[in-house]
């Protein structure tokens, strides 16, 4: 659950709306004006943010038929707030989807509204395909943005700190410890926080200091006993230093700290000791601030000689990219709030009001309190049973599994260190195989797959590695192991000039007694062994010669010079993708003309914002072709409107593992087509990647795709439902007010059930 905003002035009351949530429960964003002051189902205001155009376009098509996606992405981040305030779920996860939700607002302020406000100064802004000008969404996200922050803290305040008391979990504040605890605390801040802290006055002879994204600082006021004369300093709080420090029982006692936790911010420890930091000087006060900036990469490839050179020197300026975000203790006083204002340059509508502790983020460390009754039920993933049907202490031979019958993955229900892991380390060990390539989007530098290619390289086989070094946020891990994977005598290559490499794909070529044969991997998700234990993706391990010839071809587009490459089992974009989905749209409206009843499309995916895509699918509705759309994150599509999208329906789960995957299926069972792969009905997937969908042909995987989708859109799971307005309603009781199943833990019970039959 491994991916910005700023308000210049109040929008005018017709374009927005807004009200309160109730206590109890989470404030909804919507994208409609009409009824602004309207309830949800359950009874909660909802804010009403967007523009409602009228009339209609060149294609016939209603102009007001796009959803925001900014504001859709916030909806997403909503719901992960939901999460955290819904009592069923076990309490430490409700306190995790709390810092998943900072986290998550934290890279929308730093590349969505920077990328806004970038656009804005620098004149090339447009309206939006919703119908609103920059302006009037950066507004009004801020608007929402203010909500979701002031829902945050009470969810945080009023719900799960109360009940992780209740459970001797606990995060308390400098004042409320025991003098023998403040004592144990001093120590540590002698010991260990005093010599990396560097107090930063503010004067004539000291600028005001820079102001580091995301960092936690403190702001001081001290004053000059002798003369009185007042003085500004800036204390930053360390982050390689865990934010909340334990509190260990005075004196120790085994049983109480068994099962009772005491937490306090790191800063409280700070700005307790703060005159050790200022000695002869009087601490008149103290608040907490953190910035957020501009933090979203633009290197101009082909400008650049070196691209790892010019991102490593891109790297070093993100740093100092400008502010798009404020927060400050709620109880900071105008005249530091003002100082921090004109010093950093923020509109007072980007600064954010928030109780302490600030950067909810912390709240990782108590979830990962190892309390077993407070967290999901543990689950370990199990070997795919077509790669290990029987129990053997015999190591798999994972290329006579593959020979034996193509293999679909669904992580992390079939494990990821069992298959595809095992998939290249195996490559990497067998003297038959003579080249192995590979793409690298995200990955870590401790991973067993980049160990495996450097032992297949120094092997003397031939290792590609295609690799992405501007996935956003892991661009420094990415440049180092691309420079250890170089060491080692495998052939790095950074892709096409322009595209991002995406696509997760993976081909081993081994000489066999009849001759070579070509082993392929093409997947949903990130060659990432940690994640894979988070994200549900799928993968599909083959020898089929179409797809190694297909793979073949694409690897030495991406590392040569091979632009008139034809596919005949993938789509690649930007070439294919978007032009072969729309074809088998227009071929299920032709056959839903032909013989009504029988078109349907089913798409999972984490976002649709293709206008291409969406008005696809709109054609297909009004020829009454049936539509599903798993959306995770972003949804740019109005569904259930009458005469547009009547036959389209639009589903988000969220939970314990992050739905990552990308189906897309057309036709009714029998006579249909499955694919999955990497790419995402957005701009940049389509237009500005090299994304990979590969055609699945087994009719048992074809059957698995259907029944997960199927029980995606059914309504017998939890889930929520997005409605013609732009609202997503929560389903997650049925109509005698029952909980609702979870989808993700029934999919597990489905693999174990699976794994278990193959063993009987």
């Amino acid at each position: 659950m491994s991916t910005q905003p700023v308000p210049q002035s109040p929008p005018p009351d017709e374009a927005v709306a807004s009200g309160r949530a109730s206590k109890g429960g989470v404030a909804l964003v919507t994208t409609t004006r009409a009824d602004a002051q309207a309830r949800s189902a359950d009874g909660r205001f909802v804010r009403v943010v967007g523009a409602a155009l009228t009339g209609t376009d060149g294609d016939g098509l209603p102009a007001d038929r796009f959803l925001d996606r900014e504001v859709s992405w916030l909806q997403f981040n909503e719901r992960v707030l939901q999460l955290a305030a819904d009592p069923a779920i076990p309490l430490l996860e409700r306190t995790r989807y709390l810092a998943i939700f900072t986290s998550n607002l934290d890279e929308f302020f730093m590349v969505r509204v920077a990328g806004l406000k970038r656009r804005i100064a620098t004149g090339i802004a447009v309206r939006s395909a919703s119908g609103l000008e920059p302006r009037e969404v950066l507004e009004q996200i801020g608007l929402v943005a203010h909500d979701l922050l002031d829902q945050q803290a009470r969810i945080f305040h009023d719900e799960v700190r109360p009940a992780l008391e209740e459970e001797g979990i606990t995060v308390v504040r400098w004042e409320e410890l025991a003098p023998e605890e403040q004592a144990q605390l001093g120590r540590i801040f002698g010991e260990q926080l005093f010599p990396v802290l560097t107090p930063l006055a503010v004067d004539p002879a000291h600028p005001f200091p820079y102001i580091s994204g995301l960092s936690l600082n403190l702001a001081v006021v001290l004053a000059n006993p002798k003369t009185g004369k007042e003085h500004f300093a800036r204390v930053k709080v360390p982050p390689l230093l865990p934010r909340l420090l334990r509190v260990h029982p005075v004196p120790p006692d085994s049983t109480v700290d068994l099962y009772h936790t005491r937490f306090v911010p790191l800063e409280d420890v700070i700005a307790a000791h703060l005159s050790e930091l200022f000695p002869g000087m009087e601490v008149r006060e103290h608040f907490t601030f953190r910035v957020t900036r501009n933090e979203d990469v633009e290197v101009e490839e082909d400008d650049a000689e070196n691209l790892l050179t010019a991102l490593e020197k891109e790297l070093t300026r993100r740093r100092f990219g400008p502010p798009v975000r404020l927060e400050v203790d709620r109880e900071i006083g105008d005249r530091v709030l003002d100082l921090l204002v004109r010093e950093l340059d923020v509109h007072p509508g980007e600064v954010y009001h928030l109780p302490a502790p600030l950067d909810l983020r912390a709240l990782h460390i108590v979830a990962d309190l190892e309390r077993s009754d407070l967290h999901f039920p543990a689950f370990v993933a199990r070997t795919n049973v077509d790669l290990a049907p029987t129990e053997s202490a015999k190591a798999r031979d994972i290329f006579a599994s593959i020979r034996k019958q193509d293999v679909l993955l669904q992580h992390p229900y079939d494990s990821f260190s069992t298959s595809v892991q095992a998939f290249i380390e195996q490559a990497a060990a067998d003297p038959r195989v003579l080249a192995i390539k590979q793409t690298l989007y995200r990955t870590s530098g401790d991973s067993p797959i980049i160990d495996a290619l450097i032992d297949a390289a120094e092997a003397g086989k031939q290792v590609l590695a295609v690799v992405e070094i501007k996935a956003r946020f892991d661009e420094h891990n990415n440049i180092s192991w691309a420079r250890k994977l170089e060491r080692a005598g495998v052939h790095v290559v950074y892709g096409i000039v322009g595209l991002k490499t995406h696509c997760k794909l993976a081909l081993v070529v081994r000489q066999e007694e009849d001759g070579l044969r070509r082993y392929c991997h093409v997947g949903t998700g990130n060659y990432n062994p940690k994640t894979a234990r988070l994200y549900e993706d799928f993968g599909l391990l083959t020898d089929d010669e179409q797809v190694g010839t297909d793979l073949s071809r694409l690897f030495n587009q991406l590392s040569g010079l091979a632009p008139r490459s034809r596919f005949k089992r993938l789509l690649v974009a930007p070439r294919s993708v978007r032009r072969g989905l729309l074809d088998r749209i227009e071929e299920q409206v032709a056959r839903e003309a032909a013989e009504p009843g029988s078109g349907y499309i089913g798409f999972k995916v984490n976002s649709i914002v293709d206008e291409d895509i969406i008005d696809g699918l709109y054609r297909a509705s009004q020829a009454g072709v049936e539509v599903d759309v798993w959306v995770r994150g972003i949804c740019a599509l109005r569904p259930g409107v009458p005469g547009l999208s009547d036959h389209i329906r639009v589903h988000s789960i969220l939970g314990r593992f992050l739905e990552h995957s990308r189906i897309f299926l057309f036709g009714r069972a029998g006579a249909g087509e499955a694919w999955i792969g990497s790419a995402d009905m957005m701009h940049r997937n389509l237009d500005r990647r090299v994304e990979a969908l590969v055609l699945v042909d087994s009719p048992k995987h074809v059957e698995q795709l259907r029944d997960t989708m199927a029980r995606g859109m059914s309504g017998d799971w939890s889930h929520w439902a997005l409605t013609s307005d732009g609202r997503w309603r929560r389903h997650h009781r049925d109509d005698d007010g029952a909980p609702l199943p979870d989808l993700q833990a029934t999919m597990i019970e489905v693999h174990t059930q699976r794994w278990r039959k193959a063993r009987a």
